[in-house]
């Protein structure tokens, strides 16, 4: 399993939302410096969310995640407001790996489906989820859409990599939700990445009991709950 040390950024900073609440956020200081000890503590991938994207549609941070991407050499995913081919074709010719589709992918029809056909398993799809249904616009509504159900419909498009959030686990630091993960990961044939709620290594050891392809760790890292060089050794 890989272990994704998380940066959100907001207005060039790294912090962090407790429960997707933009009202409660904690700034942990400069991105790239913090991606810098990520790559020295062993990680090789980083996942990132503009949470200024996740409102308005557009790349307010692109410049922040471009020097991420520069100074590590690192493989970065982006999530966060993607919700058009163009922002997907301005992130991934800047160089990063991989864009998330949130919102866009529940309410573009189609639109999943044509990034998919254009880039391929550079398109992954995050799904957050709110009382088992799929939350929207950086989790403020809540869709009509089942989890589950929206699962199914992103494999059948031929995405290769879902990233699943439970909101209420997300920055409560009270552990991560193991049995929706164990269920992932045996219904779906697409790399299952757990986010929101990964707090202990406890956790980490669970999560790589199950053979998903991920987890991503954020607020634990930025409060000292878990040593990241000693994720990383556990998740492998």
């Amino acid at each position: 399993m890989l272990i994704y040390p998380a940066i959100d950024l907001y207005e060039g900073k790294a912090v962090r939302l407790y429960k997707g609440d933009y009202a409660q956020m904690t700034v942990y200081g400069e991105p790239t410096a913090i991606a810098a000890d990520f790559k020295a503590s062993g990680a090789s991938h980083i996942h990132l969310v503009d949470l200024e994207g996740a409102k308005s549609g557009e790349t307010p941070n692109l410049e922040t995640v471009c020097a991420i991407k520069a100074q590590t050499g690192l493989f970065c995913e982006i999530g966060g407001g993607i919700r058009s081919m163009a922002v997907i074709d301005r992130y991934l010719s800047a160089g990063i790996d991989r864009v998330i589709l949130g919102t866009a992918a529940v309410t573009e029809e189609g639109f999943v489906k044509r990034a998919v056909e254009r880039y391929g398993d550079k398109i992954a799809v995050g799904i957050d989820i709110k009382d088992g249904f799929v939350a929207i616009k950086g989790w403020t509504v809540k869709s009509e859409h089942k989890a589950m159900d929206f699962c199914k419909e992103m494999q059948s498009m031929g995405v290769k990599t879902l990233i699943c959030t439970d909101i209420s686990k997300d920055g409560a630091m009270q552990g991560t939700n193991h049995e929706l993960y164990r269920q992932l990961s045996e219904q779906f044939n697409m790399q299952i990445i757990a986010s929101g709620g990964v707090s202990s290594i406890d956790d980490v050891k669970r999560l790589a009991a199950l053979d998903i392809h991920g987890a991503i760790i954020g607020k634990a890292y930025y409060t000292g709950a878990i040593n990241l060089k000693t994720a990383i050794e556990v998740a492998r």
